[in-house]
């Protein structure tokens, strides 16, 4: 029995191995700039590929050629002229092929064309032995087509399975513009194990090689391997020279390893790892990060002090052993149910600033860490969690920490009964523990020592059953809604007898006598509650007409909408402050039940809101083109219920809220927000950012923002905002970013760059000044990088920091929400610190 002619072995060997060095992932680069052409043109005798690489064993191969011959019977030799073989994607052309089926060796003569869907390759000869499995093609030229790159070989041998490339070469740069090319003179190719070695490597900037590799291996397949990722390298006033290599570890399909590390001149060295795993019903990742030894702390001891703006001592400086870990894993249970849990842990309260290099990291004074069990259904939700904050601001103490919710338990349930009622209540248990307070103080003798203070905590008790009427109709809305909030506490002795004293002080202040610890007792409850009605009716309507301005046709809506909220009064000045807080005075709050985050306080209410909307919807592209709102809330009676420090709302009107979105073009977006409080016939709020596209890639950002306590007056922040990237020409550009506190009269963030960007070599220059403490000292950095496009880049990821300063740097980015203030000065762990 002869063996079949199968097709040739270049599908696996050619299309993995000529451009093995290629960055692998999915292809993200601007391509924009290279001309259109084809390296190998398209065959026009070729067929469309059809079905992928793993679909090619199961299907057929088909011969086509325009004359076949038999030489002779004892030869037995076939030949094929202008032959043409297909199978799935895979097609092979020439101009001749001659096989024996005897001996199994072939010779395919002049043009020599392969394809399939991820490549075309011509090549002048090709001839093997498909009994030995030996096979060598000649003057080879390529061309990717699922990704950009291209390239050649003088000569492939292939033996089984493994093959050897002579003289090859890759680039994604077209050939008349060879900005970069890198070449090999030999490689070894084994599809077994994966694995290529080059020998005798050159990467070449033009005709000037500026790499030279003696000898390195790589992988060839999608197969994860060990080996060295790209370096980061940077420079920078704090950590001067900069140098991280990470070094990837697989271990398993489904776990693996990346350890970073690094070299900072100013400080020393430090080493940090990351370990991933993933299995059918969960996935995690633990990261630590460790310096046994900083040189910061002692070269720059002023940065160190305490809450207390006092000079640490030598000896308690932050200079040995400092570290970061973090693990975040999750693990679905069912269906419903799923199991999550995100750690962090810093070594020291300096750490933050020391080792982030972003205004986010250093304004974030606490982390939290999480760990629960949750579920979900079609009309419930429900966990048991618990959480633990650490301190990571040196100018606080652990007071300023939120409580630990150790644990919590919470469900919540809504569900509609035909079409005009609904159901629903919202539970909660939780038991709240807090970190004690560390204080520091001097003694008689001028030596300062620390104690602990414990703060007490307790447990809460929260549930509010609700039923709603949700009348709709296509232009109208009215929801009448009527709940129960009940809240019961059980307190530690410690924490009812702080609660009583507080309360007594204030009582015996109120009534102009003097406070004795004897009236404790009247106020000392440790087990208060609160319940009371909440009564709520929301209403709208919706009135809309066909409009004409300046020849575009529009949709204009009208909204104006109503929202009543009746809670009666209780006195709950017995009850602790846990995680309860007032809430910025916004759009959003004209419409909540309650102006507090937390159980701790329901407000009381006797108000309504008065709001109206506004749009231009454009007819012929359904986009918005204005968004205007405007509403205010009258307060019938005075709003007694109050946290500590917080002054009653007095009857009246709250201050005016208006929200304005303007998009009079494609390129122009306009926002803006305005609160102005009648009381005081002031702002309490602006806040105004305007972006205007040019070009294909050019942006400009403005933004301002104030804001003012809307009791004591006085002025909490006033920010400028200025970004841009501004292209000079199709290859040069600058980017640029300017933002300042008005307030403190200082930047808080200062950048200026060049860019230079061909077909396929990109290089960015960043000079950056930024906030790296909280002293307001600013830290100076250059960074370079060198992006060869579809192969790597080197130096530091200028990208990743440009596209955190100046929204729409990329313009995917414009369809995402800008990062916010750190809430309650949080901050999630992240794998590198210097994010």
């Amino acid at each position: 029995m002869h063996k079949p002619l199968r097709l040739l072995p270049l599908s696996l060997c050619i299309a993995i191995a000529l451009p093995a060095q290629a960055a692998s992932g999915d292809d993200e680069e601007n391509w924009g700039l290279c001309p259109i052409q084809d390296v190998v043109p398209a065959f026009t005798d070729a067929p469309t590929p059809v079905g992928t690489a793993e679909q090619r064993t199961s299907t057929p191969t088909d011969i086509d050629g325009g004359v076949l011959e038999r030489a002779g019977d004892d030869e037995n030799i076939v030949v094929q002229d202008n032959v043409k073989l297909s199978r799935g994607d895979q097609f092979i052309g020439t101009d001749k092929l001659s096989y024996n089926e005897n001996t199994g060796k072939y010779t395919a003569d002049g043009n020599v064309r392969y394809q399939d869907n991820g490549m075309r390759m011509t090549a002048q000869r090709a001839s093997g032995d498909q009994n030995a499995d030996t096979h060598r093609i000649e003057d080879v030229q390529y061309q990717l087509t699922q990704r950009r790159g291209n390239g050649g070989a003088e000569r492939i041998d292939l033996t089984g399975a493994k093959g050897k490339l002579v003289g090859s070469t890759y680039s994604t740069c077209p050939p008349n513009q060879r900005v970069w090319e890198l070449r090999s003179r030999q490689i070894d190719l084994d599809t077994e194990d994966g694995f290529g070695v080059a020998h005798n490597a050159t990467l070449r900037i033009g005709k000037v090689p500026v790499l030279y590799v003696p000898w390195f291996k790589f992988p060839i397949d999608e197969r994860r391997q060990t080996g060295l990722l790209y370096p980061a390298i940077s420079l920078s006033g704090k950590n001067g020279f900069d140098y991280k290599q990470p070094i990837y570890l697989n271990l398993a399909p489904n776990y693996d390893a990346t350890l970073y590390p690094r070299i900072m001149a100013k400080r020393g060295g430090v080493l940090g790892g990351e370990f991933r795993w993933l299995y059918p019903d969960g996935k995690g990742e633990v990261y630590a990060n460790f310096m046994p030894s900083d040189k910061l702390p002692g070269d720059r001891p002023s940065r160190y002090t305490d809450y207390a703006d006092l000079a640490l001592r030598p000896e308690e400086l932050p200079d040995d052993n400092r570290g970061q870990f973090a693990l975040k894993a999750s693990h679905s249970l069912d269906g419903n149910w799923y199991a999550s849990t995100n750690l962090a842990w810093v070594s020291d309260k300096y750490y933050l600033q020391d080792f982030s290099n972003s205004l986010y990291g250093v304004s974030a004074y606490s982390i939290r860490s999480d760990i629960g069990l949750y579920g979900r259904g079609r009309h419930w939700e429900a966990g048991v969690m618990a959480d633990h904050y650490q301190l990571a601001d040196y100018t606080l103490t652990e007071r300023s920490l939120p409580y630990d919710r150790l644990p919590r338990a919470y469900f919540r349930w809504a569900q509609p009964f035909g079409r005009w009622f609904e159901a629903g209540v919202d539970s909660e248990l939780v038991r709240f523990q807090h970190t004690d307070e560390i204080v520091r103080y001097a003694q008689a003798d001028g030596k300062r020592v620390s104690r602990d203070v414990a703060l007490p905590g307790g447990s809460r008790f929260d549930v509010k059953p609700y039923v709603s009427l949700p009348l709709e109709g296509a232009s109208w809305f009215i929801r009448p809604k009527l709940a129960f909030r009940y809240t019961a506490y059980e307190l530690e002795a410690a924490k009812a007898r702080e609660l009583a004293t507080t309360n007594a002080r204030a009582y015996a202040q109120q009534q102009g006598i003097a406070y004795t610890p004897d009236m404790d007792a009247r106020f000392y409850d440790k087990s208060p509650n609160r319940s009371l009605p909440i009564t709520s009716v929301d209403a709208g309507l919706y009135f809309d007409r066909d409009t004409e301005i300046r020849g575009d046709r529009y949709l204009h809506t009208l909204e104006p909408r109503l929202f009543y909220l009746r809670a009666p009064y209780r006195n709950q000045d017995g009850l602790p402050i846990f995680d309860t807080d007032p809430m910025t005075f916004s759009w959003g709050q004209l419409f909540r039940e309650n102006r507090y985050s937390g159980a701790d306080r329901q407000t009381d209410a006797n108000q309504l809101t008065v709001a109206l909307t506004t749009r231009l919807i454009s007819e012929d592209d359904g986009r918005e083109r204005l968004s205007a709102s405007i509403g205010q809330i009258q307060y019938f009676d005075d709003s007694r219920v109050t946290v500590p420090g917080e002054s009653p709302i007095e009857q009246g009107k709250s201050a005016w809220v208006a929200d304005v979105s303007v998009s009079p073009s494609d390129r122009w977006t306009i926002n803006g927000t305005y609160q102005y409080n009648p009381k005081f016939s002031g702002q309490d709020l602006a806040s105004l950012r305007a972006r205007y596209l040019f070009g294909d890639a050019g942006i400009v950002n403005i933004g301002y923002r104030y804001r003012r306590n809307p009791v004591t007056r006085k002025d909490l922040l006033e920010q400028a905002d200025l970004s841009f990237l501004y292209p000079i020409n199709e290859n040069w550009s600058v980017v640029g970013r300017y933002y300042y506190s008005l307030l403190d009269k200082k930047p808080l963030e200062q950048i200026a760059g060049l860019q230079w960007e061909s077909c396929c070599l990109a290089v960015r220059v960043v000079a950056r000044r930024y906030l790296r403490d909280r002293s307001g000292d600013l830290n100076s950095s250059l960074q370079v990088e060198f992006e060869l496009k579809g192969l790597g880049s080197a130096g530091q990821n200028t990208e990743r920091v440009l596209r955190r300063a100046i929204l729409g740097y990329d313009r995917d980015d414009l369809y995402l929400v800008p990062p916010s203030s750190v809430t309650r000065g949080q901050t999630d762990p992240t794998p590198d610190p210097t994010l």
